[in-house]
């Protein structure tokens, strides 16, 4: 591998282990809620607001652009949570119907756009590779925060509160990994530990670590997309870790 390459992947990697210092402990409580489709529907939401900002012509203001971002999620947070609350029965099919109707949203606004798809793109497979110093350390502070709400807060046991919470730490990783990323990297780690007991937040972890590493390698070695690849990457050492870990080899 030589330095070029080492120069890209590092900051992917990067990039990586922030997504999933937030998404794991968040996907571990999206399958005990029972709220599979949320992480899709929140990112879709914080992707349309995206949309909507490059329509206004204010890509060259990136802290304008992650408020109309954030604002959008938050909205689909309040949304999924009113879902949850009045809706419970049928919660993941409205919460399902909540993704597709703002897919389609986003995809009718860029209709008139030249580099729809392009966008598009972007939006669902991210661009992990060319992530900038600025977004990590962005996001980096913005993990933080999350992180210390999430452990010495009751935000996360409140329904509005989780879902606050969720909907700003997707706004952040859309936009440096994808959707499909984002999909994986919540539900992944958390369904291939769901049988653990014991530190099970470290074997998730793990799961998450190797699935990033191995795909950036894979995708850098044979040219590949590396927003699928490392899904790809990451679906299949899940798989194995449900696997080799179970209840009665893991202590």
């Amino acid at each position: 591998m030589n330095t070029i390459e080492l120069n890209i992947l590092l900051p992917a990697l990067v990039a990586g282990l922030l997504v999933l210092a937030t998404h794991i402990p968040l996907g571990m409580k999206v399958l005990e809620r029972g709220v599979i489709f949320a992480d899709l529907a929140i990112a879709q939401i914080a992707g349309l607001g995206i949309v909507i900002a490059a329509l206004l012509d204010l890509t060259g203001q990136p802290l304008l652009v992650q408020f109309i971002a954030a604002a959008s999620a938050l909205c689909g947070a309040a949304l999924l949570a009113l879902i949850e609350h009045h809706l419970s029965e049928v919660k993941e099919a409205c919460i399902g119907m909540a993704f597709v109707l703002a897919a389609s949203g986003g995809i009718l606004l860029m209709s008139r756009d030249v580099h729809a798809g392009e966008h598009l793109k972007d939006l669902l497979v991210g661009q992990i590779l060319w992530v900038s110093t600025y977004q990590l350390i962005a996001t980096a502070l913005l993990t933080a925060v999350l992180l210390a709400l999430w452990q010495w807060t009751k935000l996360k046991t409140r329904n509005l509160g989780f879902y606050a919470l969720f909907a700003l730490a997707v706004t952040a990783s859309v936009q440096l990994v994808g959707v499909y990323l984002v999909f994986a990297s919540l539900i992944v780690p958390a369904l291939a530990t769901y049988r653990i007991r014991h530190r099970r937040a470290h074997y998730a972890f793990a799961v998450g670590v190797a699935g990033y590493a191995i795909g950036l390698l894979l995708s850098a070695r044979f040219d590949l997309p590396s927003g699928a690849t490392v899904v790809w990457a990451m679906a299949v050492t899940g798989a194995l870790a449900a696997g080799l870990l179970n209840p009665r080899k893991v202590g």
